[in-house]
């Protein structure tokens, strides 16, 4: 089974790019266009579409590409919008008990 540091590393990576963006970096691209944080909030909307429509037809492998686009975005747009990882995780904590 994978840790969440691969999430860890992921999120080190999102960070990186909107601290240091680069020319070819598709996260530096997606939010620093003309649509910035709009632009973000498009593709969760369409990777939970197709998030949604994967379960609805039971494709295994498609739902796994679709939870993985939709976690990816997701993260972005976490980030961009100055929320950290940490803080997801300690609500579902809470939620927990």
């Amino acid at each position: 089974m994978i840790s969440t540091s691969v999430l860890d590393e992921l999120w080190q990576v999102i960070t990186d790019r909107l601290v240091n963006p680069k020319a070819s970096s598709y996260i530096s691209g997606l939010i620093s266009g003309d649509k910035g944080t709009d632009r973000v909030l498009e593709k969760v909307g369409e990777e939970a579409t197709e998030f949604i429509i994967a379960i609805k037809n039971g494709d295994h492998q498609n739902i796994i590409s679709e939870a993985a686009d939709l976690q990816f975005h997701l993260l972005i747009a976490l980030k961009a919008n100055g929320v950290e990882f940490t803080e997801v995780l300690e609500e579902l904590g809470r939620r927990r008990k």
